[in-house]
């Protein structure tokens, strides 16, 4: 069956940066990338680099940063009180937030975001809210590991149940 338009798909894959060759992710057989094709759930432009192919087809390409997570942009960056951050004692704990860390959040909206601490001074931290990703142009190799028909359920609700997959 070859990938269209509401295939399970599973796949093993290698993500790179493509300057630097550097590793950034890699799946596998016991571990495989499983979702539910064209819905909409990942990079658009590595979806349609699939559409077509069949179990144990092997894939090869790359993807500029503008057509992955974008570029960074300085809108991504936050000055954020200290006391956001006050422990139950209301205090506020540096040990918590080195800088490099990244810190799970969320905004006004109740959207789930993580942010890097990039400076923390005495009265607030800076963070970065750029996907770490951004700017990277990304190289994907893999292999196409199982393709089959979703179920009409799966269909439904936007993604794959079962193994590898959301569980009700």
């Amino acid at each position: 069956m070859k990938i269209t338009q509401n295939s399970v798909v599973s796949l093993k894959y290698t993500l790179a940066n493509n300057q630097t060759d550097e590793k950034i992710e890699e799946t596998n057989e016991s571990n495989p990338l499983v979702f539910l094709y064209g819905v909409g759930s990942l990079i658009p432009e590595f979806e349609q680099n699939l559409d077509g192919l069949m179990a144990n087809d092997t894939f090869d390409f790359a993807i500029k940063a503008e057509n992955a997570y974008g570029m960074p942009s300085d809108a991504n960056f936050a000055i954020i009180p200290l006391s956001v951050f006050f422990d139950e004692k209301g205090e506020f704990v540096a040990e918590m937030f080195p800088v490099g860390a990244m810190i799970p959040m969320s905004n006004n909206d109740g959207n789930h975001l993580h942010g890097k601490v990039l400076k923390v001074d005495e009265e607030n931290i800076t963070m970065d809210f750029n996907p770490p990703l951004a700017g990277v142009d990304l190289h994907f190799t893999g292999t196409v590991l199982e393709v089959r028909e979703a179920t009409t359920e799966e269909i439904e609700h936007g993604h794959v149940h079962g193994p590898h997959g959301h569980q009700h």
